[in-house]
């Protein structure tokens, strides 16, 4: 009996390794099935500040795996306080995040100073410090402060993922930020341009400027686009306004 199965082994598994071939993956490793804990929502936000005024603008496309999630996206801007705003790109779940931590963090600081709201660097301050101590596995967002400042002017500040900041008068995020800058560097900061001075534009140059900017863009990049809202904040206020774009 025992030999008779030891004969029936020999002959079936030598059939079977005969018939078998080996597949490996291409590459010599596998390609499929890549997680990762981030991914890009798409879309661009950009801000100008100026001489009693800032202009916080973001598109209302919201994409995924190039796919259109909804065009009536309005996470992009988020406002802190009646003078300070704040716009990301990146990972919505991520900013939606975000903006709930420094959503709390002011509410506790009025709590704390008897009702007084935190300035616009105050801010910037805050989320430089809430990013970089998040920097083992930061938030993917890449963030602007913009917001009048202590004196009626407006201020903006760029970040990148850790939180490294500097006070600027423009900035731009997001997947079209690299079509809307450089016209900034040019029409703003005068920085290619040989002896001349930056450009002090008015609150109505700057947003004709950022109009330019965004519809330009909507034609080069596919994931701005559908509109984009711009909230204008001055010593008086913070007033709206939206321009359609390509829907396509």
């Amino acid at each position: 009996m025992i030999e008779d199965h030891c004969e029936y082994q020999k002959r079936y598994y030598s059939k079977k390794l005969e018939n078998s071939t080996l597949t490996l993956p291409r590459g010599g490793r596998k390609q499929d099935n890549e997680w990762s804990p981030y991914t890009d929502n798409g879309g661009t936000a950009a801000a100008i500040s100026g001489k009693g005024y800032v202009i916080i603008a973001g598109d209302t496309r919201l994409n995924g795996d190039f796919c259109i999630n909804t065009r009536h996206d309005e996470s992009k801007l988020f406002q802190l306080t009646p003078k300070t705003f704040l716009a990301s790109g990146g990972m919505q779940a991520d900013r939606l995040q975000l903006q709930q931590v420094l959503k709390y963090q002011v509410e506790w600081y009025k709590y704390n100073n008897g009702g007084q709201t935190p300035s616009t660097p105050a801010i910037a301050q805050l989320l430089s410090t809430v990013l970089y101590r998040r920097r083992s596995f930061p938030y993917y967002t890449f963030n602007i402060i913009g917001g009048i400042d202590e004196h009626g002017n407006g201020v903006c500040y760029s970040y990148d993922a850790v939180g490294c900041t500097e006070p600027l008068n423009y900035g731009t995020t997001g997947t079209a930020s690299s079509f809307i800058e450089p016209l900034m560097d040019c029409l703003i900061r005068r920085s290619n341009m040989v002896s001349q001075a930056p450009a002090e534009l008015t609150k109505e140059e700057a947003l004709v400027m950022l109009k330019n900017a965004f519809t330009g863009a909507a034609e080069r990049d596919i994931f701005t686009g559908d509109a984009v809202r711009f909230y204008i904040l001055t010593r008086d206020g913070c007033t709206t306004e939206v321009l359609p774009l390509r829907k396509d």
